[in-house]
Order: C-alpha cells, then sequence, then structure tokens
C-alpha cells in the first residue's frame, strides 16, 4: 500500500523523538508524507502546555519536519472526561482522552488530505500501549490507524542527548495526583 499520508499525534518531544526521526528518516514503510499534529488540550496548566508545545516546536524545526498545532480548549477536553475525574492513570479518562483528541485528527485528516493516523500517546511509562491502540482504532473511522512499534532505543538515545524539558506526569490535572 502506498500513497500514505501520516498524522502523527505527538503528547511532547520526549515521547515522540524516536518517532519522528524514523519517519523523516524514510524507516516506515509505506508512509509518503506525514505532519506531526501536537494537539493535547488535556495538558494543564497552560504553562506546562506551552513548555511541552515550544519543545515539540523545537524538535520539529531541527530536523525539517512538519508540524501542525491544534486548538487548546481545556475546558471543552474537560467537559469531554466530565464523571471520569477520579479515574485512575489507564482507567476510562484515559480512553476517553485519547477518543477526544484522535477524533480531532480525524476531521483534521479529512479536511487535509491525509488517510493514516499513529500517535506517540503510548510509549509514556504512564500510558497502556494497547489502551491508545483500542482508542484509535475505534475513534478513526474511515482514516486509517497505524499502530506502530516504535523504535525504542532510538528514542531513548535521542533522549539521552538531548536537553528536553521532561515533565514528571501525564498531563491533565488528575495525572498530577499521587
Amino acid at each position: 500500500m502506498s500513497g500514505n499520508k501520516l498524522i502523527l499525534m505527538s503528547c511532547c518531544a520526549p515521547c515522540s523523538c524516536g518517532a519522528i526521526k524514523q519517519l523523516a528518516n524514510g524507516e516506515i514503510e509505506d508512509i509518503d508524507d506525514f505532519i506531526v499534529m501536537f494537539f493535547n488540550p488535556n495538558i494543564f496548566p497552560e504553562s506546562e502546555y506551552q513548555k511541552r508545545l515550544n519543545e515539540q516546536i523545537k524538535y520539529c524545526e531541527k530536523l525539517g519536519v512538519k508540524y501542525v498545532i491544534g486548538d487548546y480548549n481545556h475546558d471543552d477536553w474537560r467537559r469531554s472526561v466530565k464523571g471520569l475525574e477520579n479515574e485512575p492513570e489507564r482507567g476510562m479518562r484515559c480512553s476517553k482522552c485519547f477518543a477526544y483528541r484522535f477524533c480531532y485528527a480525524q476531521k483534521y485528516a479529512k479536511e487535509h488530505g491525509y488517510n493514516t493516523i499513529a500517535s506517540v500517546f503510548g510509549v509514556s511509562r504512564h500510558k497502556d500501549q494497547s489502551q491508545v491502540d483500542n482508542a484509535g482504532e475505534q475513534s478513526c473511522g474511515d482514516i486509517k490507524y497505524l499502530p506502530i512499534k516504535w523504535n525504542e532505543d532510538l528514542r531513548n538515545q535521542i533522549n539521552r542527548e538531548s536537553d528536553f524539558y521532561r515533565q514528571n506526569y501525564c498531563g491533565c490535572e488528575f495525572s498530577m495526583r499521587k
């Protein structure tokens, strides 16, 4: 299958750096074009969101990679997970959050000629890759969701060599709890 134009959904530079490098180097078969999407209205507070966004932009620009920044509407995201605030990490709130973000990517894909979506949401130790993949497969509709096993060694190497800002929680205010 060729002609795949991919949206790579990213939560932060430390999680996405290896995947972006693999895509930029043409290491993922059948991907002809890609863009990195930073759509993370779940991140709280907004100052944290800005730190992660700035790192993502810096890395994409360093590699000469296209990127798009989704709307930051934390209130709308909060409405999407209402009633799930007390769920644990990897619980239903996370599934709803992934679905919310994948739906945004699906709409963008249709409007801009992309036919495939992948993400790095599951590479964090805070998340479950199978939960991310399930949300992607259920939420992307007629846009193909591509579960990719990213090169973890490459990601770790880039992180060791970088000066990325690194956070100590997934992103939303509910993941800040101990």
